[in-house]
């Protein structure tokens, strides 16, 4: 699990250790000083009444509502400060997500004012800063604002790691990059599934998506008889043999295209052969890495190429 957001943390210095948080924290301990002003609606202290996926943590209850807690249930921790725009902005998302998981998760809220020594046990630097805690031990975390769509694809890896049986969460934006595709209205898919790309890098539908923008675009106008004869007649032409292989993964035929696509990388060098390997990673992105057909594709593609 990762994120563009990773700061240099405490996974690469060492476990965080809580034992030390025993009695009230010297004033003198608390980092620095933050603009004035009372809680605000999302800040970490303000109440959320009858939502038990939420829970304001301080010293006494760290123990309980956070190390305790994750051994049953993923725990989200959210650092954050009343008055700091980031931290007010980003806590209601949390608390939204939170609201909506039906209790596959726990969110649990710090005030960096409130609970200094909390923070410096995580060795905040900075807020927002949110860590994932499973097992009774930090396991990601990540400093900053991130896209609602990435920060759900964050949390969906974080109750993957926890033990967490989850659906995928259905994107309205993927609906709609779908049926501008279904409809042949290849422009606005291609607009609409780079715009998830955007977001979310890794997200494998809007990649399938936008790799069946392209073998769409290609295969427009093309007789697939006429286009399958060529190839046959011609084994060694590159555009002839992408084409066909594009041809038979629209008509079903995938596992077809991809041996005639690592049988052309064999018999290709220099710029060719890069030219079919990435078609053919193109074609392999449409079914996904979990489609057995891929998985043998690429032990021979491998062969192929070492």
């Amino acid at each position: 699990m990762s994120d563009p957001r990773i700061t240099s943390s405490i996974f690469t210095r060492g476990a965080v250790d809580l034992s030390t948080l025993r009695g009230p924290a010297p004033a003198s301990t608390r980092p620095g000083t933050p603009p004035q002003g009372g809680p605000s609606a999302g800040a970490p202290g303000a109440p959320t009444a009858g939502n038990a996926s939420i829970v304001d943590v301080t010293e006494a209850t760290i123990q309980s509502a956070v190390l305790e807690q994750s051994m049953a249930l993923p725990v989200i921790v959210f650092f954050g400060a009343a008055g700091f725009p980031e931290s007010d902005d980003f806590a209601p998302v949390l608390e939204r997500l939170a609201a909506e998981s039906g209790g596959t998760w726990v969110l649990a809220r710090v005030d960096v004012q409130e609970n200094p020594r909390i923070a410096q046990m995580f060795r905040v630097q900075g807020v927002p800063m949110v860590y994932a805690v499973v097992g009774g031990q930090p396991i990601d975390a990540f400093s900053g604002v991130v896209p609602e769509a990435q920060l759900r694809q964050w949390i969906q890896a974080v109750l993957k790691a926890g033990g967490v049986a989850v659906a995928e969460p259905e994107d309205p934006r993927l609906d709609e990059a779908d049926d501008a595709l279904m409809s042949g209205d290849l422009d606005a898919a291609e607009q609409a599934y780079r715009k998830i790309l955007a977001d979310a890098p890794a997200d494998a539908a809007a990649t399938a998506g936008l790799a069946q923008v392209g073998v769409a675009r290609r295969v427009a106008g093309a007789d697939p008889a006429t286009a399958l004869a060529a190839a046959e007649s011609a084994p060694d032409d590159v555009a002839a043999q992408l084409l066909a292989a594009d041809i038979e993964v629209l008509s079903g035929l995938a596992e077809q295209a991809y041996a005639r696509l690592v049988g052309l990388v064999r018999r290709t060098a220099g710029e060719d052969r890069e030219t079919v390997r990435q078609h053919l990673v193109s074609l392999f992105s449409i079914a996904g890495p979990d489609d057995p057909a891929v998985a043998s594709a690429r032990r021979a593609l491998a062969s192929a190429l070492f």
